[in-house]
C-alpha cells in the first residue's frame, strides 16, 4: 500500500541495528530497507555477493527484529545463479522477518553485465511463488541495472530498462527499481513508460523528494549512501585524531553515550 497513491515512500537503508533504530525513530519513517553494501562492509566484506547468504540474512533478521516498521531486505542478485537458489534466499528472508526484498539483474561481469531476461523473469516468478506458499505478501522490488552498469548505447537504455522492468512486473514483482538515473526529465519518462510503481536511488543530483513525488515516483531509497557518509565522518575523525591530535571531530557531533544505550536497551 505504501507504494501506491500520491505520497512517495521515502525508504532509508540501514546497515545494522543502531542505524535502523535511528531511522525508525523518525516520525517520518514508515518502512526501512537494508543496504547490501552497508551490511557487507560492517561484517568485513566488499559488496557484490561476496558475503555468504547466511551472514546477510542473519543481519537482516537482527534489523527486522529491532524495529516495528516493515523491513525490505537488499539481497543483491539472490545469492544463487538459478531460480531455485534465489527462491531459497527469499524464503530465508521471510523466515527472519523481512517482508520486502530487492532482487537485481546485474551480474557484476563486464562481459555480460545483466542476467538473461528469461532467466531473471524465472527468478522473479520463483520468489513470488515462495511468498504465496509461505503466506506472506512479500513486496518484491525488482531492480534492473541497465543504467547503473551502462549497458548498451545511451540512447537505447530507456527502452531496454522499460522492457526489463515491465517483464519483472508481469512476472510478479511489485515495484520496478531503476538505479543509475538522476535526471528529472529521464525519471519522468521512466515513470510514464513503466506500468507499475517505480523506485529510484537517491544520489548526487537526484531531485528532492517533493519533485520526485510530482514526477510520480513511488519510492526513493538511499542505498549505501548514509553508511558511506558515516565512514567519511570516521575518516575525518581519524585524520583529526592521528594527524592533528585534536578531538572535536567526534566530541562535537557524537551521540551521547546514554542515548546510544537507550537506543539499544531492549534489543
Amino acid at each position: 500500500e505504501l507504494h501506491r497513491g500520491d505520497r512517495i515512500l521515502v525508504l532509508p537503508n540501514a546497515w545494522d541495528v543502531a542505524s535502523a533504530r535511528i531511522f525508525a525513530a523518525s516520525p517520518g519513517c514508515r518502512a526501512l530497507g537494508t543496504t547490501s553494501a552497508g551490511v557487507a562492509a560492517v561484517l568485513g566484506y566488499p559488496d557484490g555477493e561476496r558475503i555468504p547468504a547466511d551472514e546477510m540474512l542473519e543481519a537482516v533478521g537482527r534489523i527486522a527484529r529491532a524495529v516495528s516498521v516493515p523491513v525490505s531486505a537488499d539481497l543483491e542478485a539472490g545469492y544463487g545463479s538459478g531460480a531455485d537458489e534465489v527462491a531459497a534466499t527469499a524464503e530465508g528472508a521471510l523466515a527472519v522477518g523481512a517482508v520486502g526484498m530487492n532482487l537485481e539483474d546485474g551480474t557484476g561481469s563486464k562481459d555480460a553485465p545483466l542476467y538473461a531476461l528469461e532467466d531473471q523473469v524465472a527468478k522473479v516468478a520463483a520468489v513470488r511463488d515462495v511468498a504465496e506458499r509461505v503466506g506472506v505478501p512479500l513486496v518484491l522490488n525488482a531492480r534492473t541495472d541497465v543504467f547503473l552498469a551502462g549497458v548498451g548505447a545511451p540512447e537505447d537504455r530507456l527502452e531496454h530498462a522499460v522492457e526489463r522492468a515491465s517483464a519483472y512486473l508481469a512476472a510478479g514483482a511489485d515495484c520496478a527499481f531503476v538505479p543509475g538515473v538522476a535526471d528529472g526529465e529521464l525519471i519522468g519518462r521512466l515513470v510514464e513508460a513503466i506500468d507499475g510503481p517505480v523506485n529510484v536511488l537517491a544520489v548526487a543530483g537526484t531531485p528532492p523528494v517533493r519533485e520526485l513525488e510530482r514526477l510520480g515516483v513511488a519510492r526513493v531509497s538511499v542505498g549505501s549512501g548514509p553508511m558511506r557518509a558515516a565512514l567519511a565522518l570516521t575518516e575525518e575523525v581519524a585524520r583529526a585524531l592521528l594527524e592533528e591530535g585534536t578531538f572535536t571531530a567526534f566530541t562535537d557531533r557524537a551521540l551521547a553515550y546514554e542515548r546510544v544505550n537507550r537506543l539499544l536497551a531492549d534489543v
